[in-house]
């Protein structure tokens, strides 16, 4: 190991060291704070937060390993501006979110007592079956999108340290796991704020060194031309306009059906923390997701004859040769940011999933020592699921499959099919009942599948695009048809 690797791994311990202790820290005064049962402290975080924080914690949440890593990189050796086409429609996802779904996600979450997406669907559609598949679906998607976030952390930590792939793995889920077993809700939170603030002063970081190592625009035009030809066109060297309109449904519009984001509207602490949130969310995802891929764009120029195993490796392959190390180990906290918070938030909201959703309402039921039992192990069973995910994932991560970029997006496009139409028909549309919600996710889903497996695609529409249209037609045709008496009045009541 070199003496900047072994500089640049000290900055990523210290890193991965101070958000560990702050997120156990803050966690535990919190709680101490907080009157609530565990089951709200440690799953939902009290209730409690601010503007600034909730708007923090949802672009940390949204924004991953490939807006840092793989998606950068694909637009330097690729597809050129077309990237940053993609990332731009991304730039409206916390003001979407929270403006559809977080007003009406925290009326409802308090009339019902719901901490989860699962919770919710359960209050809105008394439907146990929708309850097991969604929960079921979310689990196994989770874990597919986890995947793909600790092989960015491990291939971050990998490259710039030149450790074995295993012991960057190691390195990473060690922290992640802990503090937020450990930490909860609270512990996530808080360091997504971290996090996300760590990841402007990347952003800036890459454009500055990238423009200071390319050295004017003539310069950097000239060369994109030679190293990637059509670089500066819409569609790029590879997107078409069918798969711009997919990327810009999956990571647009379709982030509604994500439960990581959707669940901070159940959060907050009053109305004007959600429309502060709005605000500061649209202006930090602008940054973020618009100065990343445009940077990667930009750094096209720089690459040269470079070759690369995937894209997973151009960023930090990159900023090893431009900035200088210490700059280049503050950059490497970014991305590092980014997975962490997407994976505290995935791995949190599977174990309250498992522990709440599941085990509480389907096997200790309402059995009086079963419940009292359940009561009293719950903080020690919430700590062990969230860690026996973590370690599963950390396992299946250890023989990695192809670029991170495409798993992520494969598991994002999943939930949205499995989740949009009951939560957002749920939310506005009141003929939707049981029978839709659940025929959408499960039609949704296996459309989604199906045509991604076989490759079903019309002028190159990806397949979440017919997953999401045809779950759509599903729910509202079968809302109209078998709702006929209307919702029962304690679902109008709680969630209307």
């Amino acid at each position: 190991m070199t003496k900047n690797q072994i500089i640049m791994l000290i900055i990523l311990s210290v890193y991965l060291i101070v958000n560990f202790v702050v997120g156990i820290v803050y966690s535990k005064i919190k709680d101490k704070e907080s009157s609530m049962s565990f089951t709200k402290k440690y799953f939902i975080g009290s209730r409690g937060m601010n503007g600034f924080v909730l708007a923090m914690t949802t672009v940390a949440t949204y924004a991953s390993v490939s807006s840092f890593v793989s998606g950068p990189g694909a637009a330097a050796i690729t597809y050129g501006f077309s990237q940053a086409w993609v990332a731009g429609v991304q730039v409206g996802a916390a003001f979407l979110v929270l403006g559809v779904l977080g007003k009406k996600f925290a009326l409802v979450s308090r009339k019902t007592g719901a901490v989860t997406v699962a919770g919710y669907l359960k209050a809105r559609y008394k439907s146990d079956a929708l309850v097991i598949v969604t929960t079921l679906l979310m689990i196994v998607f989770f874990v597919t999108q986890m995947i793909g976030q600790f092989m960015g952390g491990a291939t971050l930590i990998e490259t710039v340290t030149g450790l074995p792939y295993w012991v960057a793995l190691a390195i990473f889920a060690f922290v992640v796991i802990l503090y937020t077993a450990f930490g909860g809700f609270t512990a996530v939170v808080i360091t997504d704020t971290i996090q996300g603030i760590i990841m402007l002063i990347g952003t800036f970081l890459l454009i500055l060194y990238v423009l200071k190592g390319v050295g004017s625009f003539e310069v950097m035009s000239t060369n994109l031309d030679a190293n990637l030809p059509g670089w500066d066109r819409l569609t790029g060297t590879g997107y078409t306009p069918g798969s711009l309109l997919s990327f810009w449904v999956l990571v647009g519009v379709g982030v509604l059906g994500l439960p990581q984001t959707a669940v901070r509207g159940m959060g907050f602490k009053d109305t004007k923390s959600c429309h502060k949130a709005m605000l500061i969310g649209t202006v930090v995802a602008g940054v973020l997701m618009i100065g990343m891929h445009v940077a990667g764009a930009w750094a096209g120029a720089l690459v040269g004859n470079q070759e690369f195993a995937s894209s997973d490796y151009v960023i930090p392959t990159l900023i090893q040769e431009i900035m200088p190390v210490g700059m280049a180990g503050l950059f490497l906290a970014a991305p590092m940011a980014a997975v962490m918070s997407t994976v505290s938030s995935l791995l949190i909201l599977a174990s309250a999933s498992l522990v709440k959703d599941l085990w509480k309402n389907y096997v200790v039921k309402e059995d009086a020592k079963r419940v009292e039992k359940y009561n009293k192990n719950l903080s020690k069973t919430s700590f062990l699921v969230t860690l026996a995910i973590g370690i599963i994932v950390l396992l299946l991560a250890l023989t990695p499959p192809d670029i991170i970029f495409w798993i992520n997006l494969f598991a994002m496009g999943g939930l949205e099919c499995a989740f949009l139409w009951p939560i957002v028909g749920g939310v506005f549309y009141k003929k939707g009942n049981k029978q839709a919600a659940l025929a959408s996710s499960v039609v949704g889903v296996l459309v989604y599948i199906v045509s991604y497996q076989f490759k079903l695609t019309i002028f190159n529409v990806n397949s979440v695009v017919w997953g999401l249209l045809i779950g759509g037609i599903v729910y509202f045709i079968v809302g109209a048809v078998t709702c006929k008496n209307g919702l029962d009045e304690d679902v109008l009541e709680k969630c209307f």
